[in-house]
């Protein structure tokens, strides 16, 4: 028999609770345990039911959304999706939410025709069991980071190792737990591929660099990539690395098959063949199996593999691809990857020279 979970809904609307509620009496692994018109009722009722998930609007009175969330991950630490008007993909609320601890977002119903609501219905519902079933231990307030320069500028930074990582569904919150907190003064560039629509790439970018201790840019055709640098490449992009005068600099451009993921894969292959065992690849939250057969070529050619554990990631497909058909050096929670990175060069793993 399935798990069922206990779900806090939160929301100054009286109209939009019992709305929220109706939504999960069509599912029988979520139990409505209580309902919040407040984030104060909602911390203390937090406290009383021992809830398993919680959903979170964002503009209420006494306490907004935003505040409520940080109290909650610092006082009882819960799975949280973000179900507001404001919460869409690409918003700096959005970002907001997921950087201090919502697992995941969606906006709230409107009133559109039926089949489109049974369709929000269906997402809501969807996301709320992915988020109950999230480990408690990948939740994390990132509190704001005060940027201090690295020691030396980026293009003074010479990369020996080049870290891959694809992130698919679930992707913004994983990635907001990791490059925040990548070492800026490591011998290493970053390379990332997020499956997000090519604008909100662009956007999360900029709202990366301003949280981050390093350099964050989205890649570029032509440019030679710099150590200490994270770049961020979305789905829709194919992007490899190639050799010229002497340095490794980036070639783009647009995937031919939309609907046919492979840039992951993509990326890892052509990191694998420029680095060998300079390559390290990171797998993380994501639906499908992209990246699985990149990985398993830098893992081939003597590279570092690391896995976000299954259990913290809210899509479970991408990282159990992986560690089905290639065995990792480190499977750990996104909260812990950085640290991993970091760890590489001083553990002298089969990567380093």
């Amino acid at each position: 028999m399935a798990n069922t979970y206990k779900l806090l809904i939160v929301d100054d609307s009286k109209f939009i609770r019992k709305a929220v509620s109706k939504i999960f009496e069509a599912d029988d692994r979520i139990q409505v345990a209580g309902e919040a018109a407040d984030g104060e009722e909602a911390l203390e009722m937090l406290l009383q039911l021992d809830a398993d998930v919680v959903t979170l609007d964002v503009e209420m009175p006494v306490m907004d959304g935003i505040t409520t969330l940080k109290h909650m991950m610092i006082q009882t630490p819960t799975p949280t999706v973000m179900l507001s008007s404001l919460t869409k993909e690409g918003a700096t609320v959005t970002f907001d939410a997921l950087k201090y601890g919502a697992v995941d977002f969606v906006p709230k119903p409107s009133n559109l025709e039926s089949e489109d609501l049974k369709e929000q219905a269906r997402n809501i519902i969807s996301k709320v069991n992915l988020a109950a079933e999230i480990e408690v231990e990948s939740i994390q307030y990132i509190r704001a980071l005060k940027k201090d320069k690295p020691s030396k500028q980026s293009n003074e930074i010479e990369y020996k190792n080049i870290v891959v990582m694809g992130a698919a569904e679930g992707g913004y919150g994983t990635l907001l737990n990791i490059i925040p907190q990548l070492p800026p003064d490591l011998p290493m560039a970053y390379l990332i591929v997020l499956y997000a629509a090519t604008k909100h790439v662009d956007f999360f970018t900029g709202y990366m660099d301003e949280h981050s201790f390093v350099k964050v840019k989205r890649v570029k055709d032509g440019e030679a990539i710099e150590g200490g640098v994270c770049y961020l490449g979305a789905g829709g992009e194919y992007i490899t690395v190639q050799s010229k005068n002497d340095e490794l600099v980036f070639q783009v451009s647009p995937a031919p098959f939309s609907s046919r993921r492979g840039s992951i894969n993509m990326l890892m292959f052509s990191v694998a063949e420029a680095l060998g065992n300079r390559s390290v690849g990171v797998i993380l939250s994501g639906a499908g199996g992209d990246g699985t057969e990149g990985i398993s070529e830098i893992s081939r050619v003597g590279g570092a593999v690391i896995v976000q554990d299954p259990k913290t990631c809210l899509y479970k497909e991408m990282a159990k691809s992986a560690l089905d058909r290639c065995k990792a050096d480190i499977i750990v929670s996104d909260v812990k990857i950085p640290s991993a990175i970091g760890g590489l060069k001083s553990k002298n793993l089969k990567h380093s020279k």
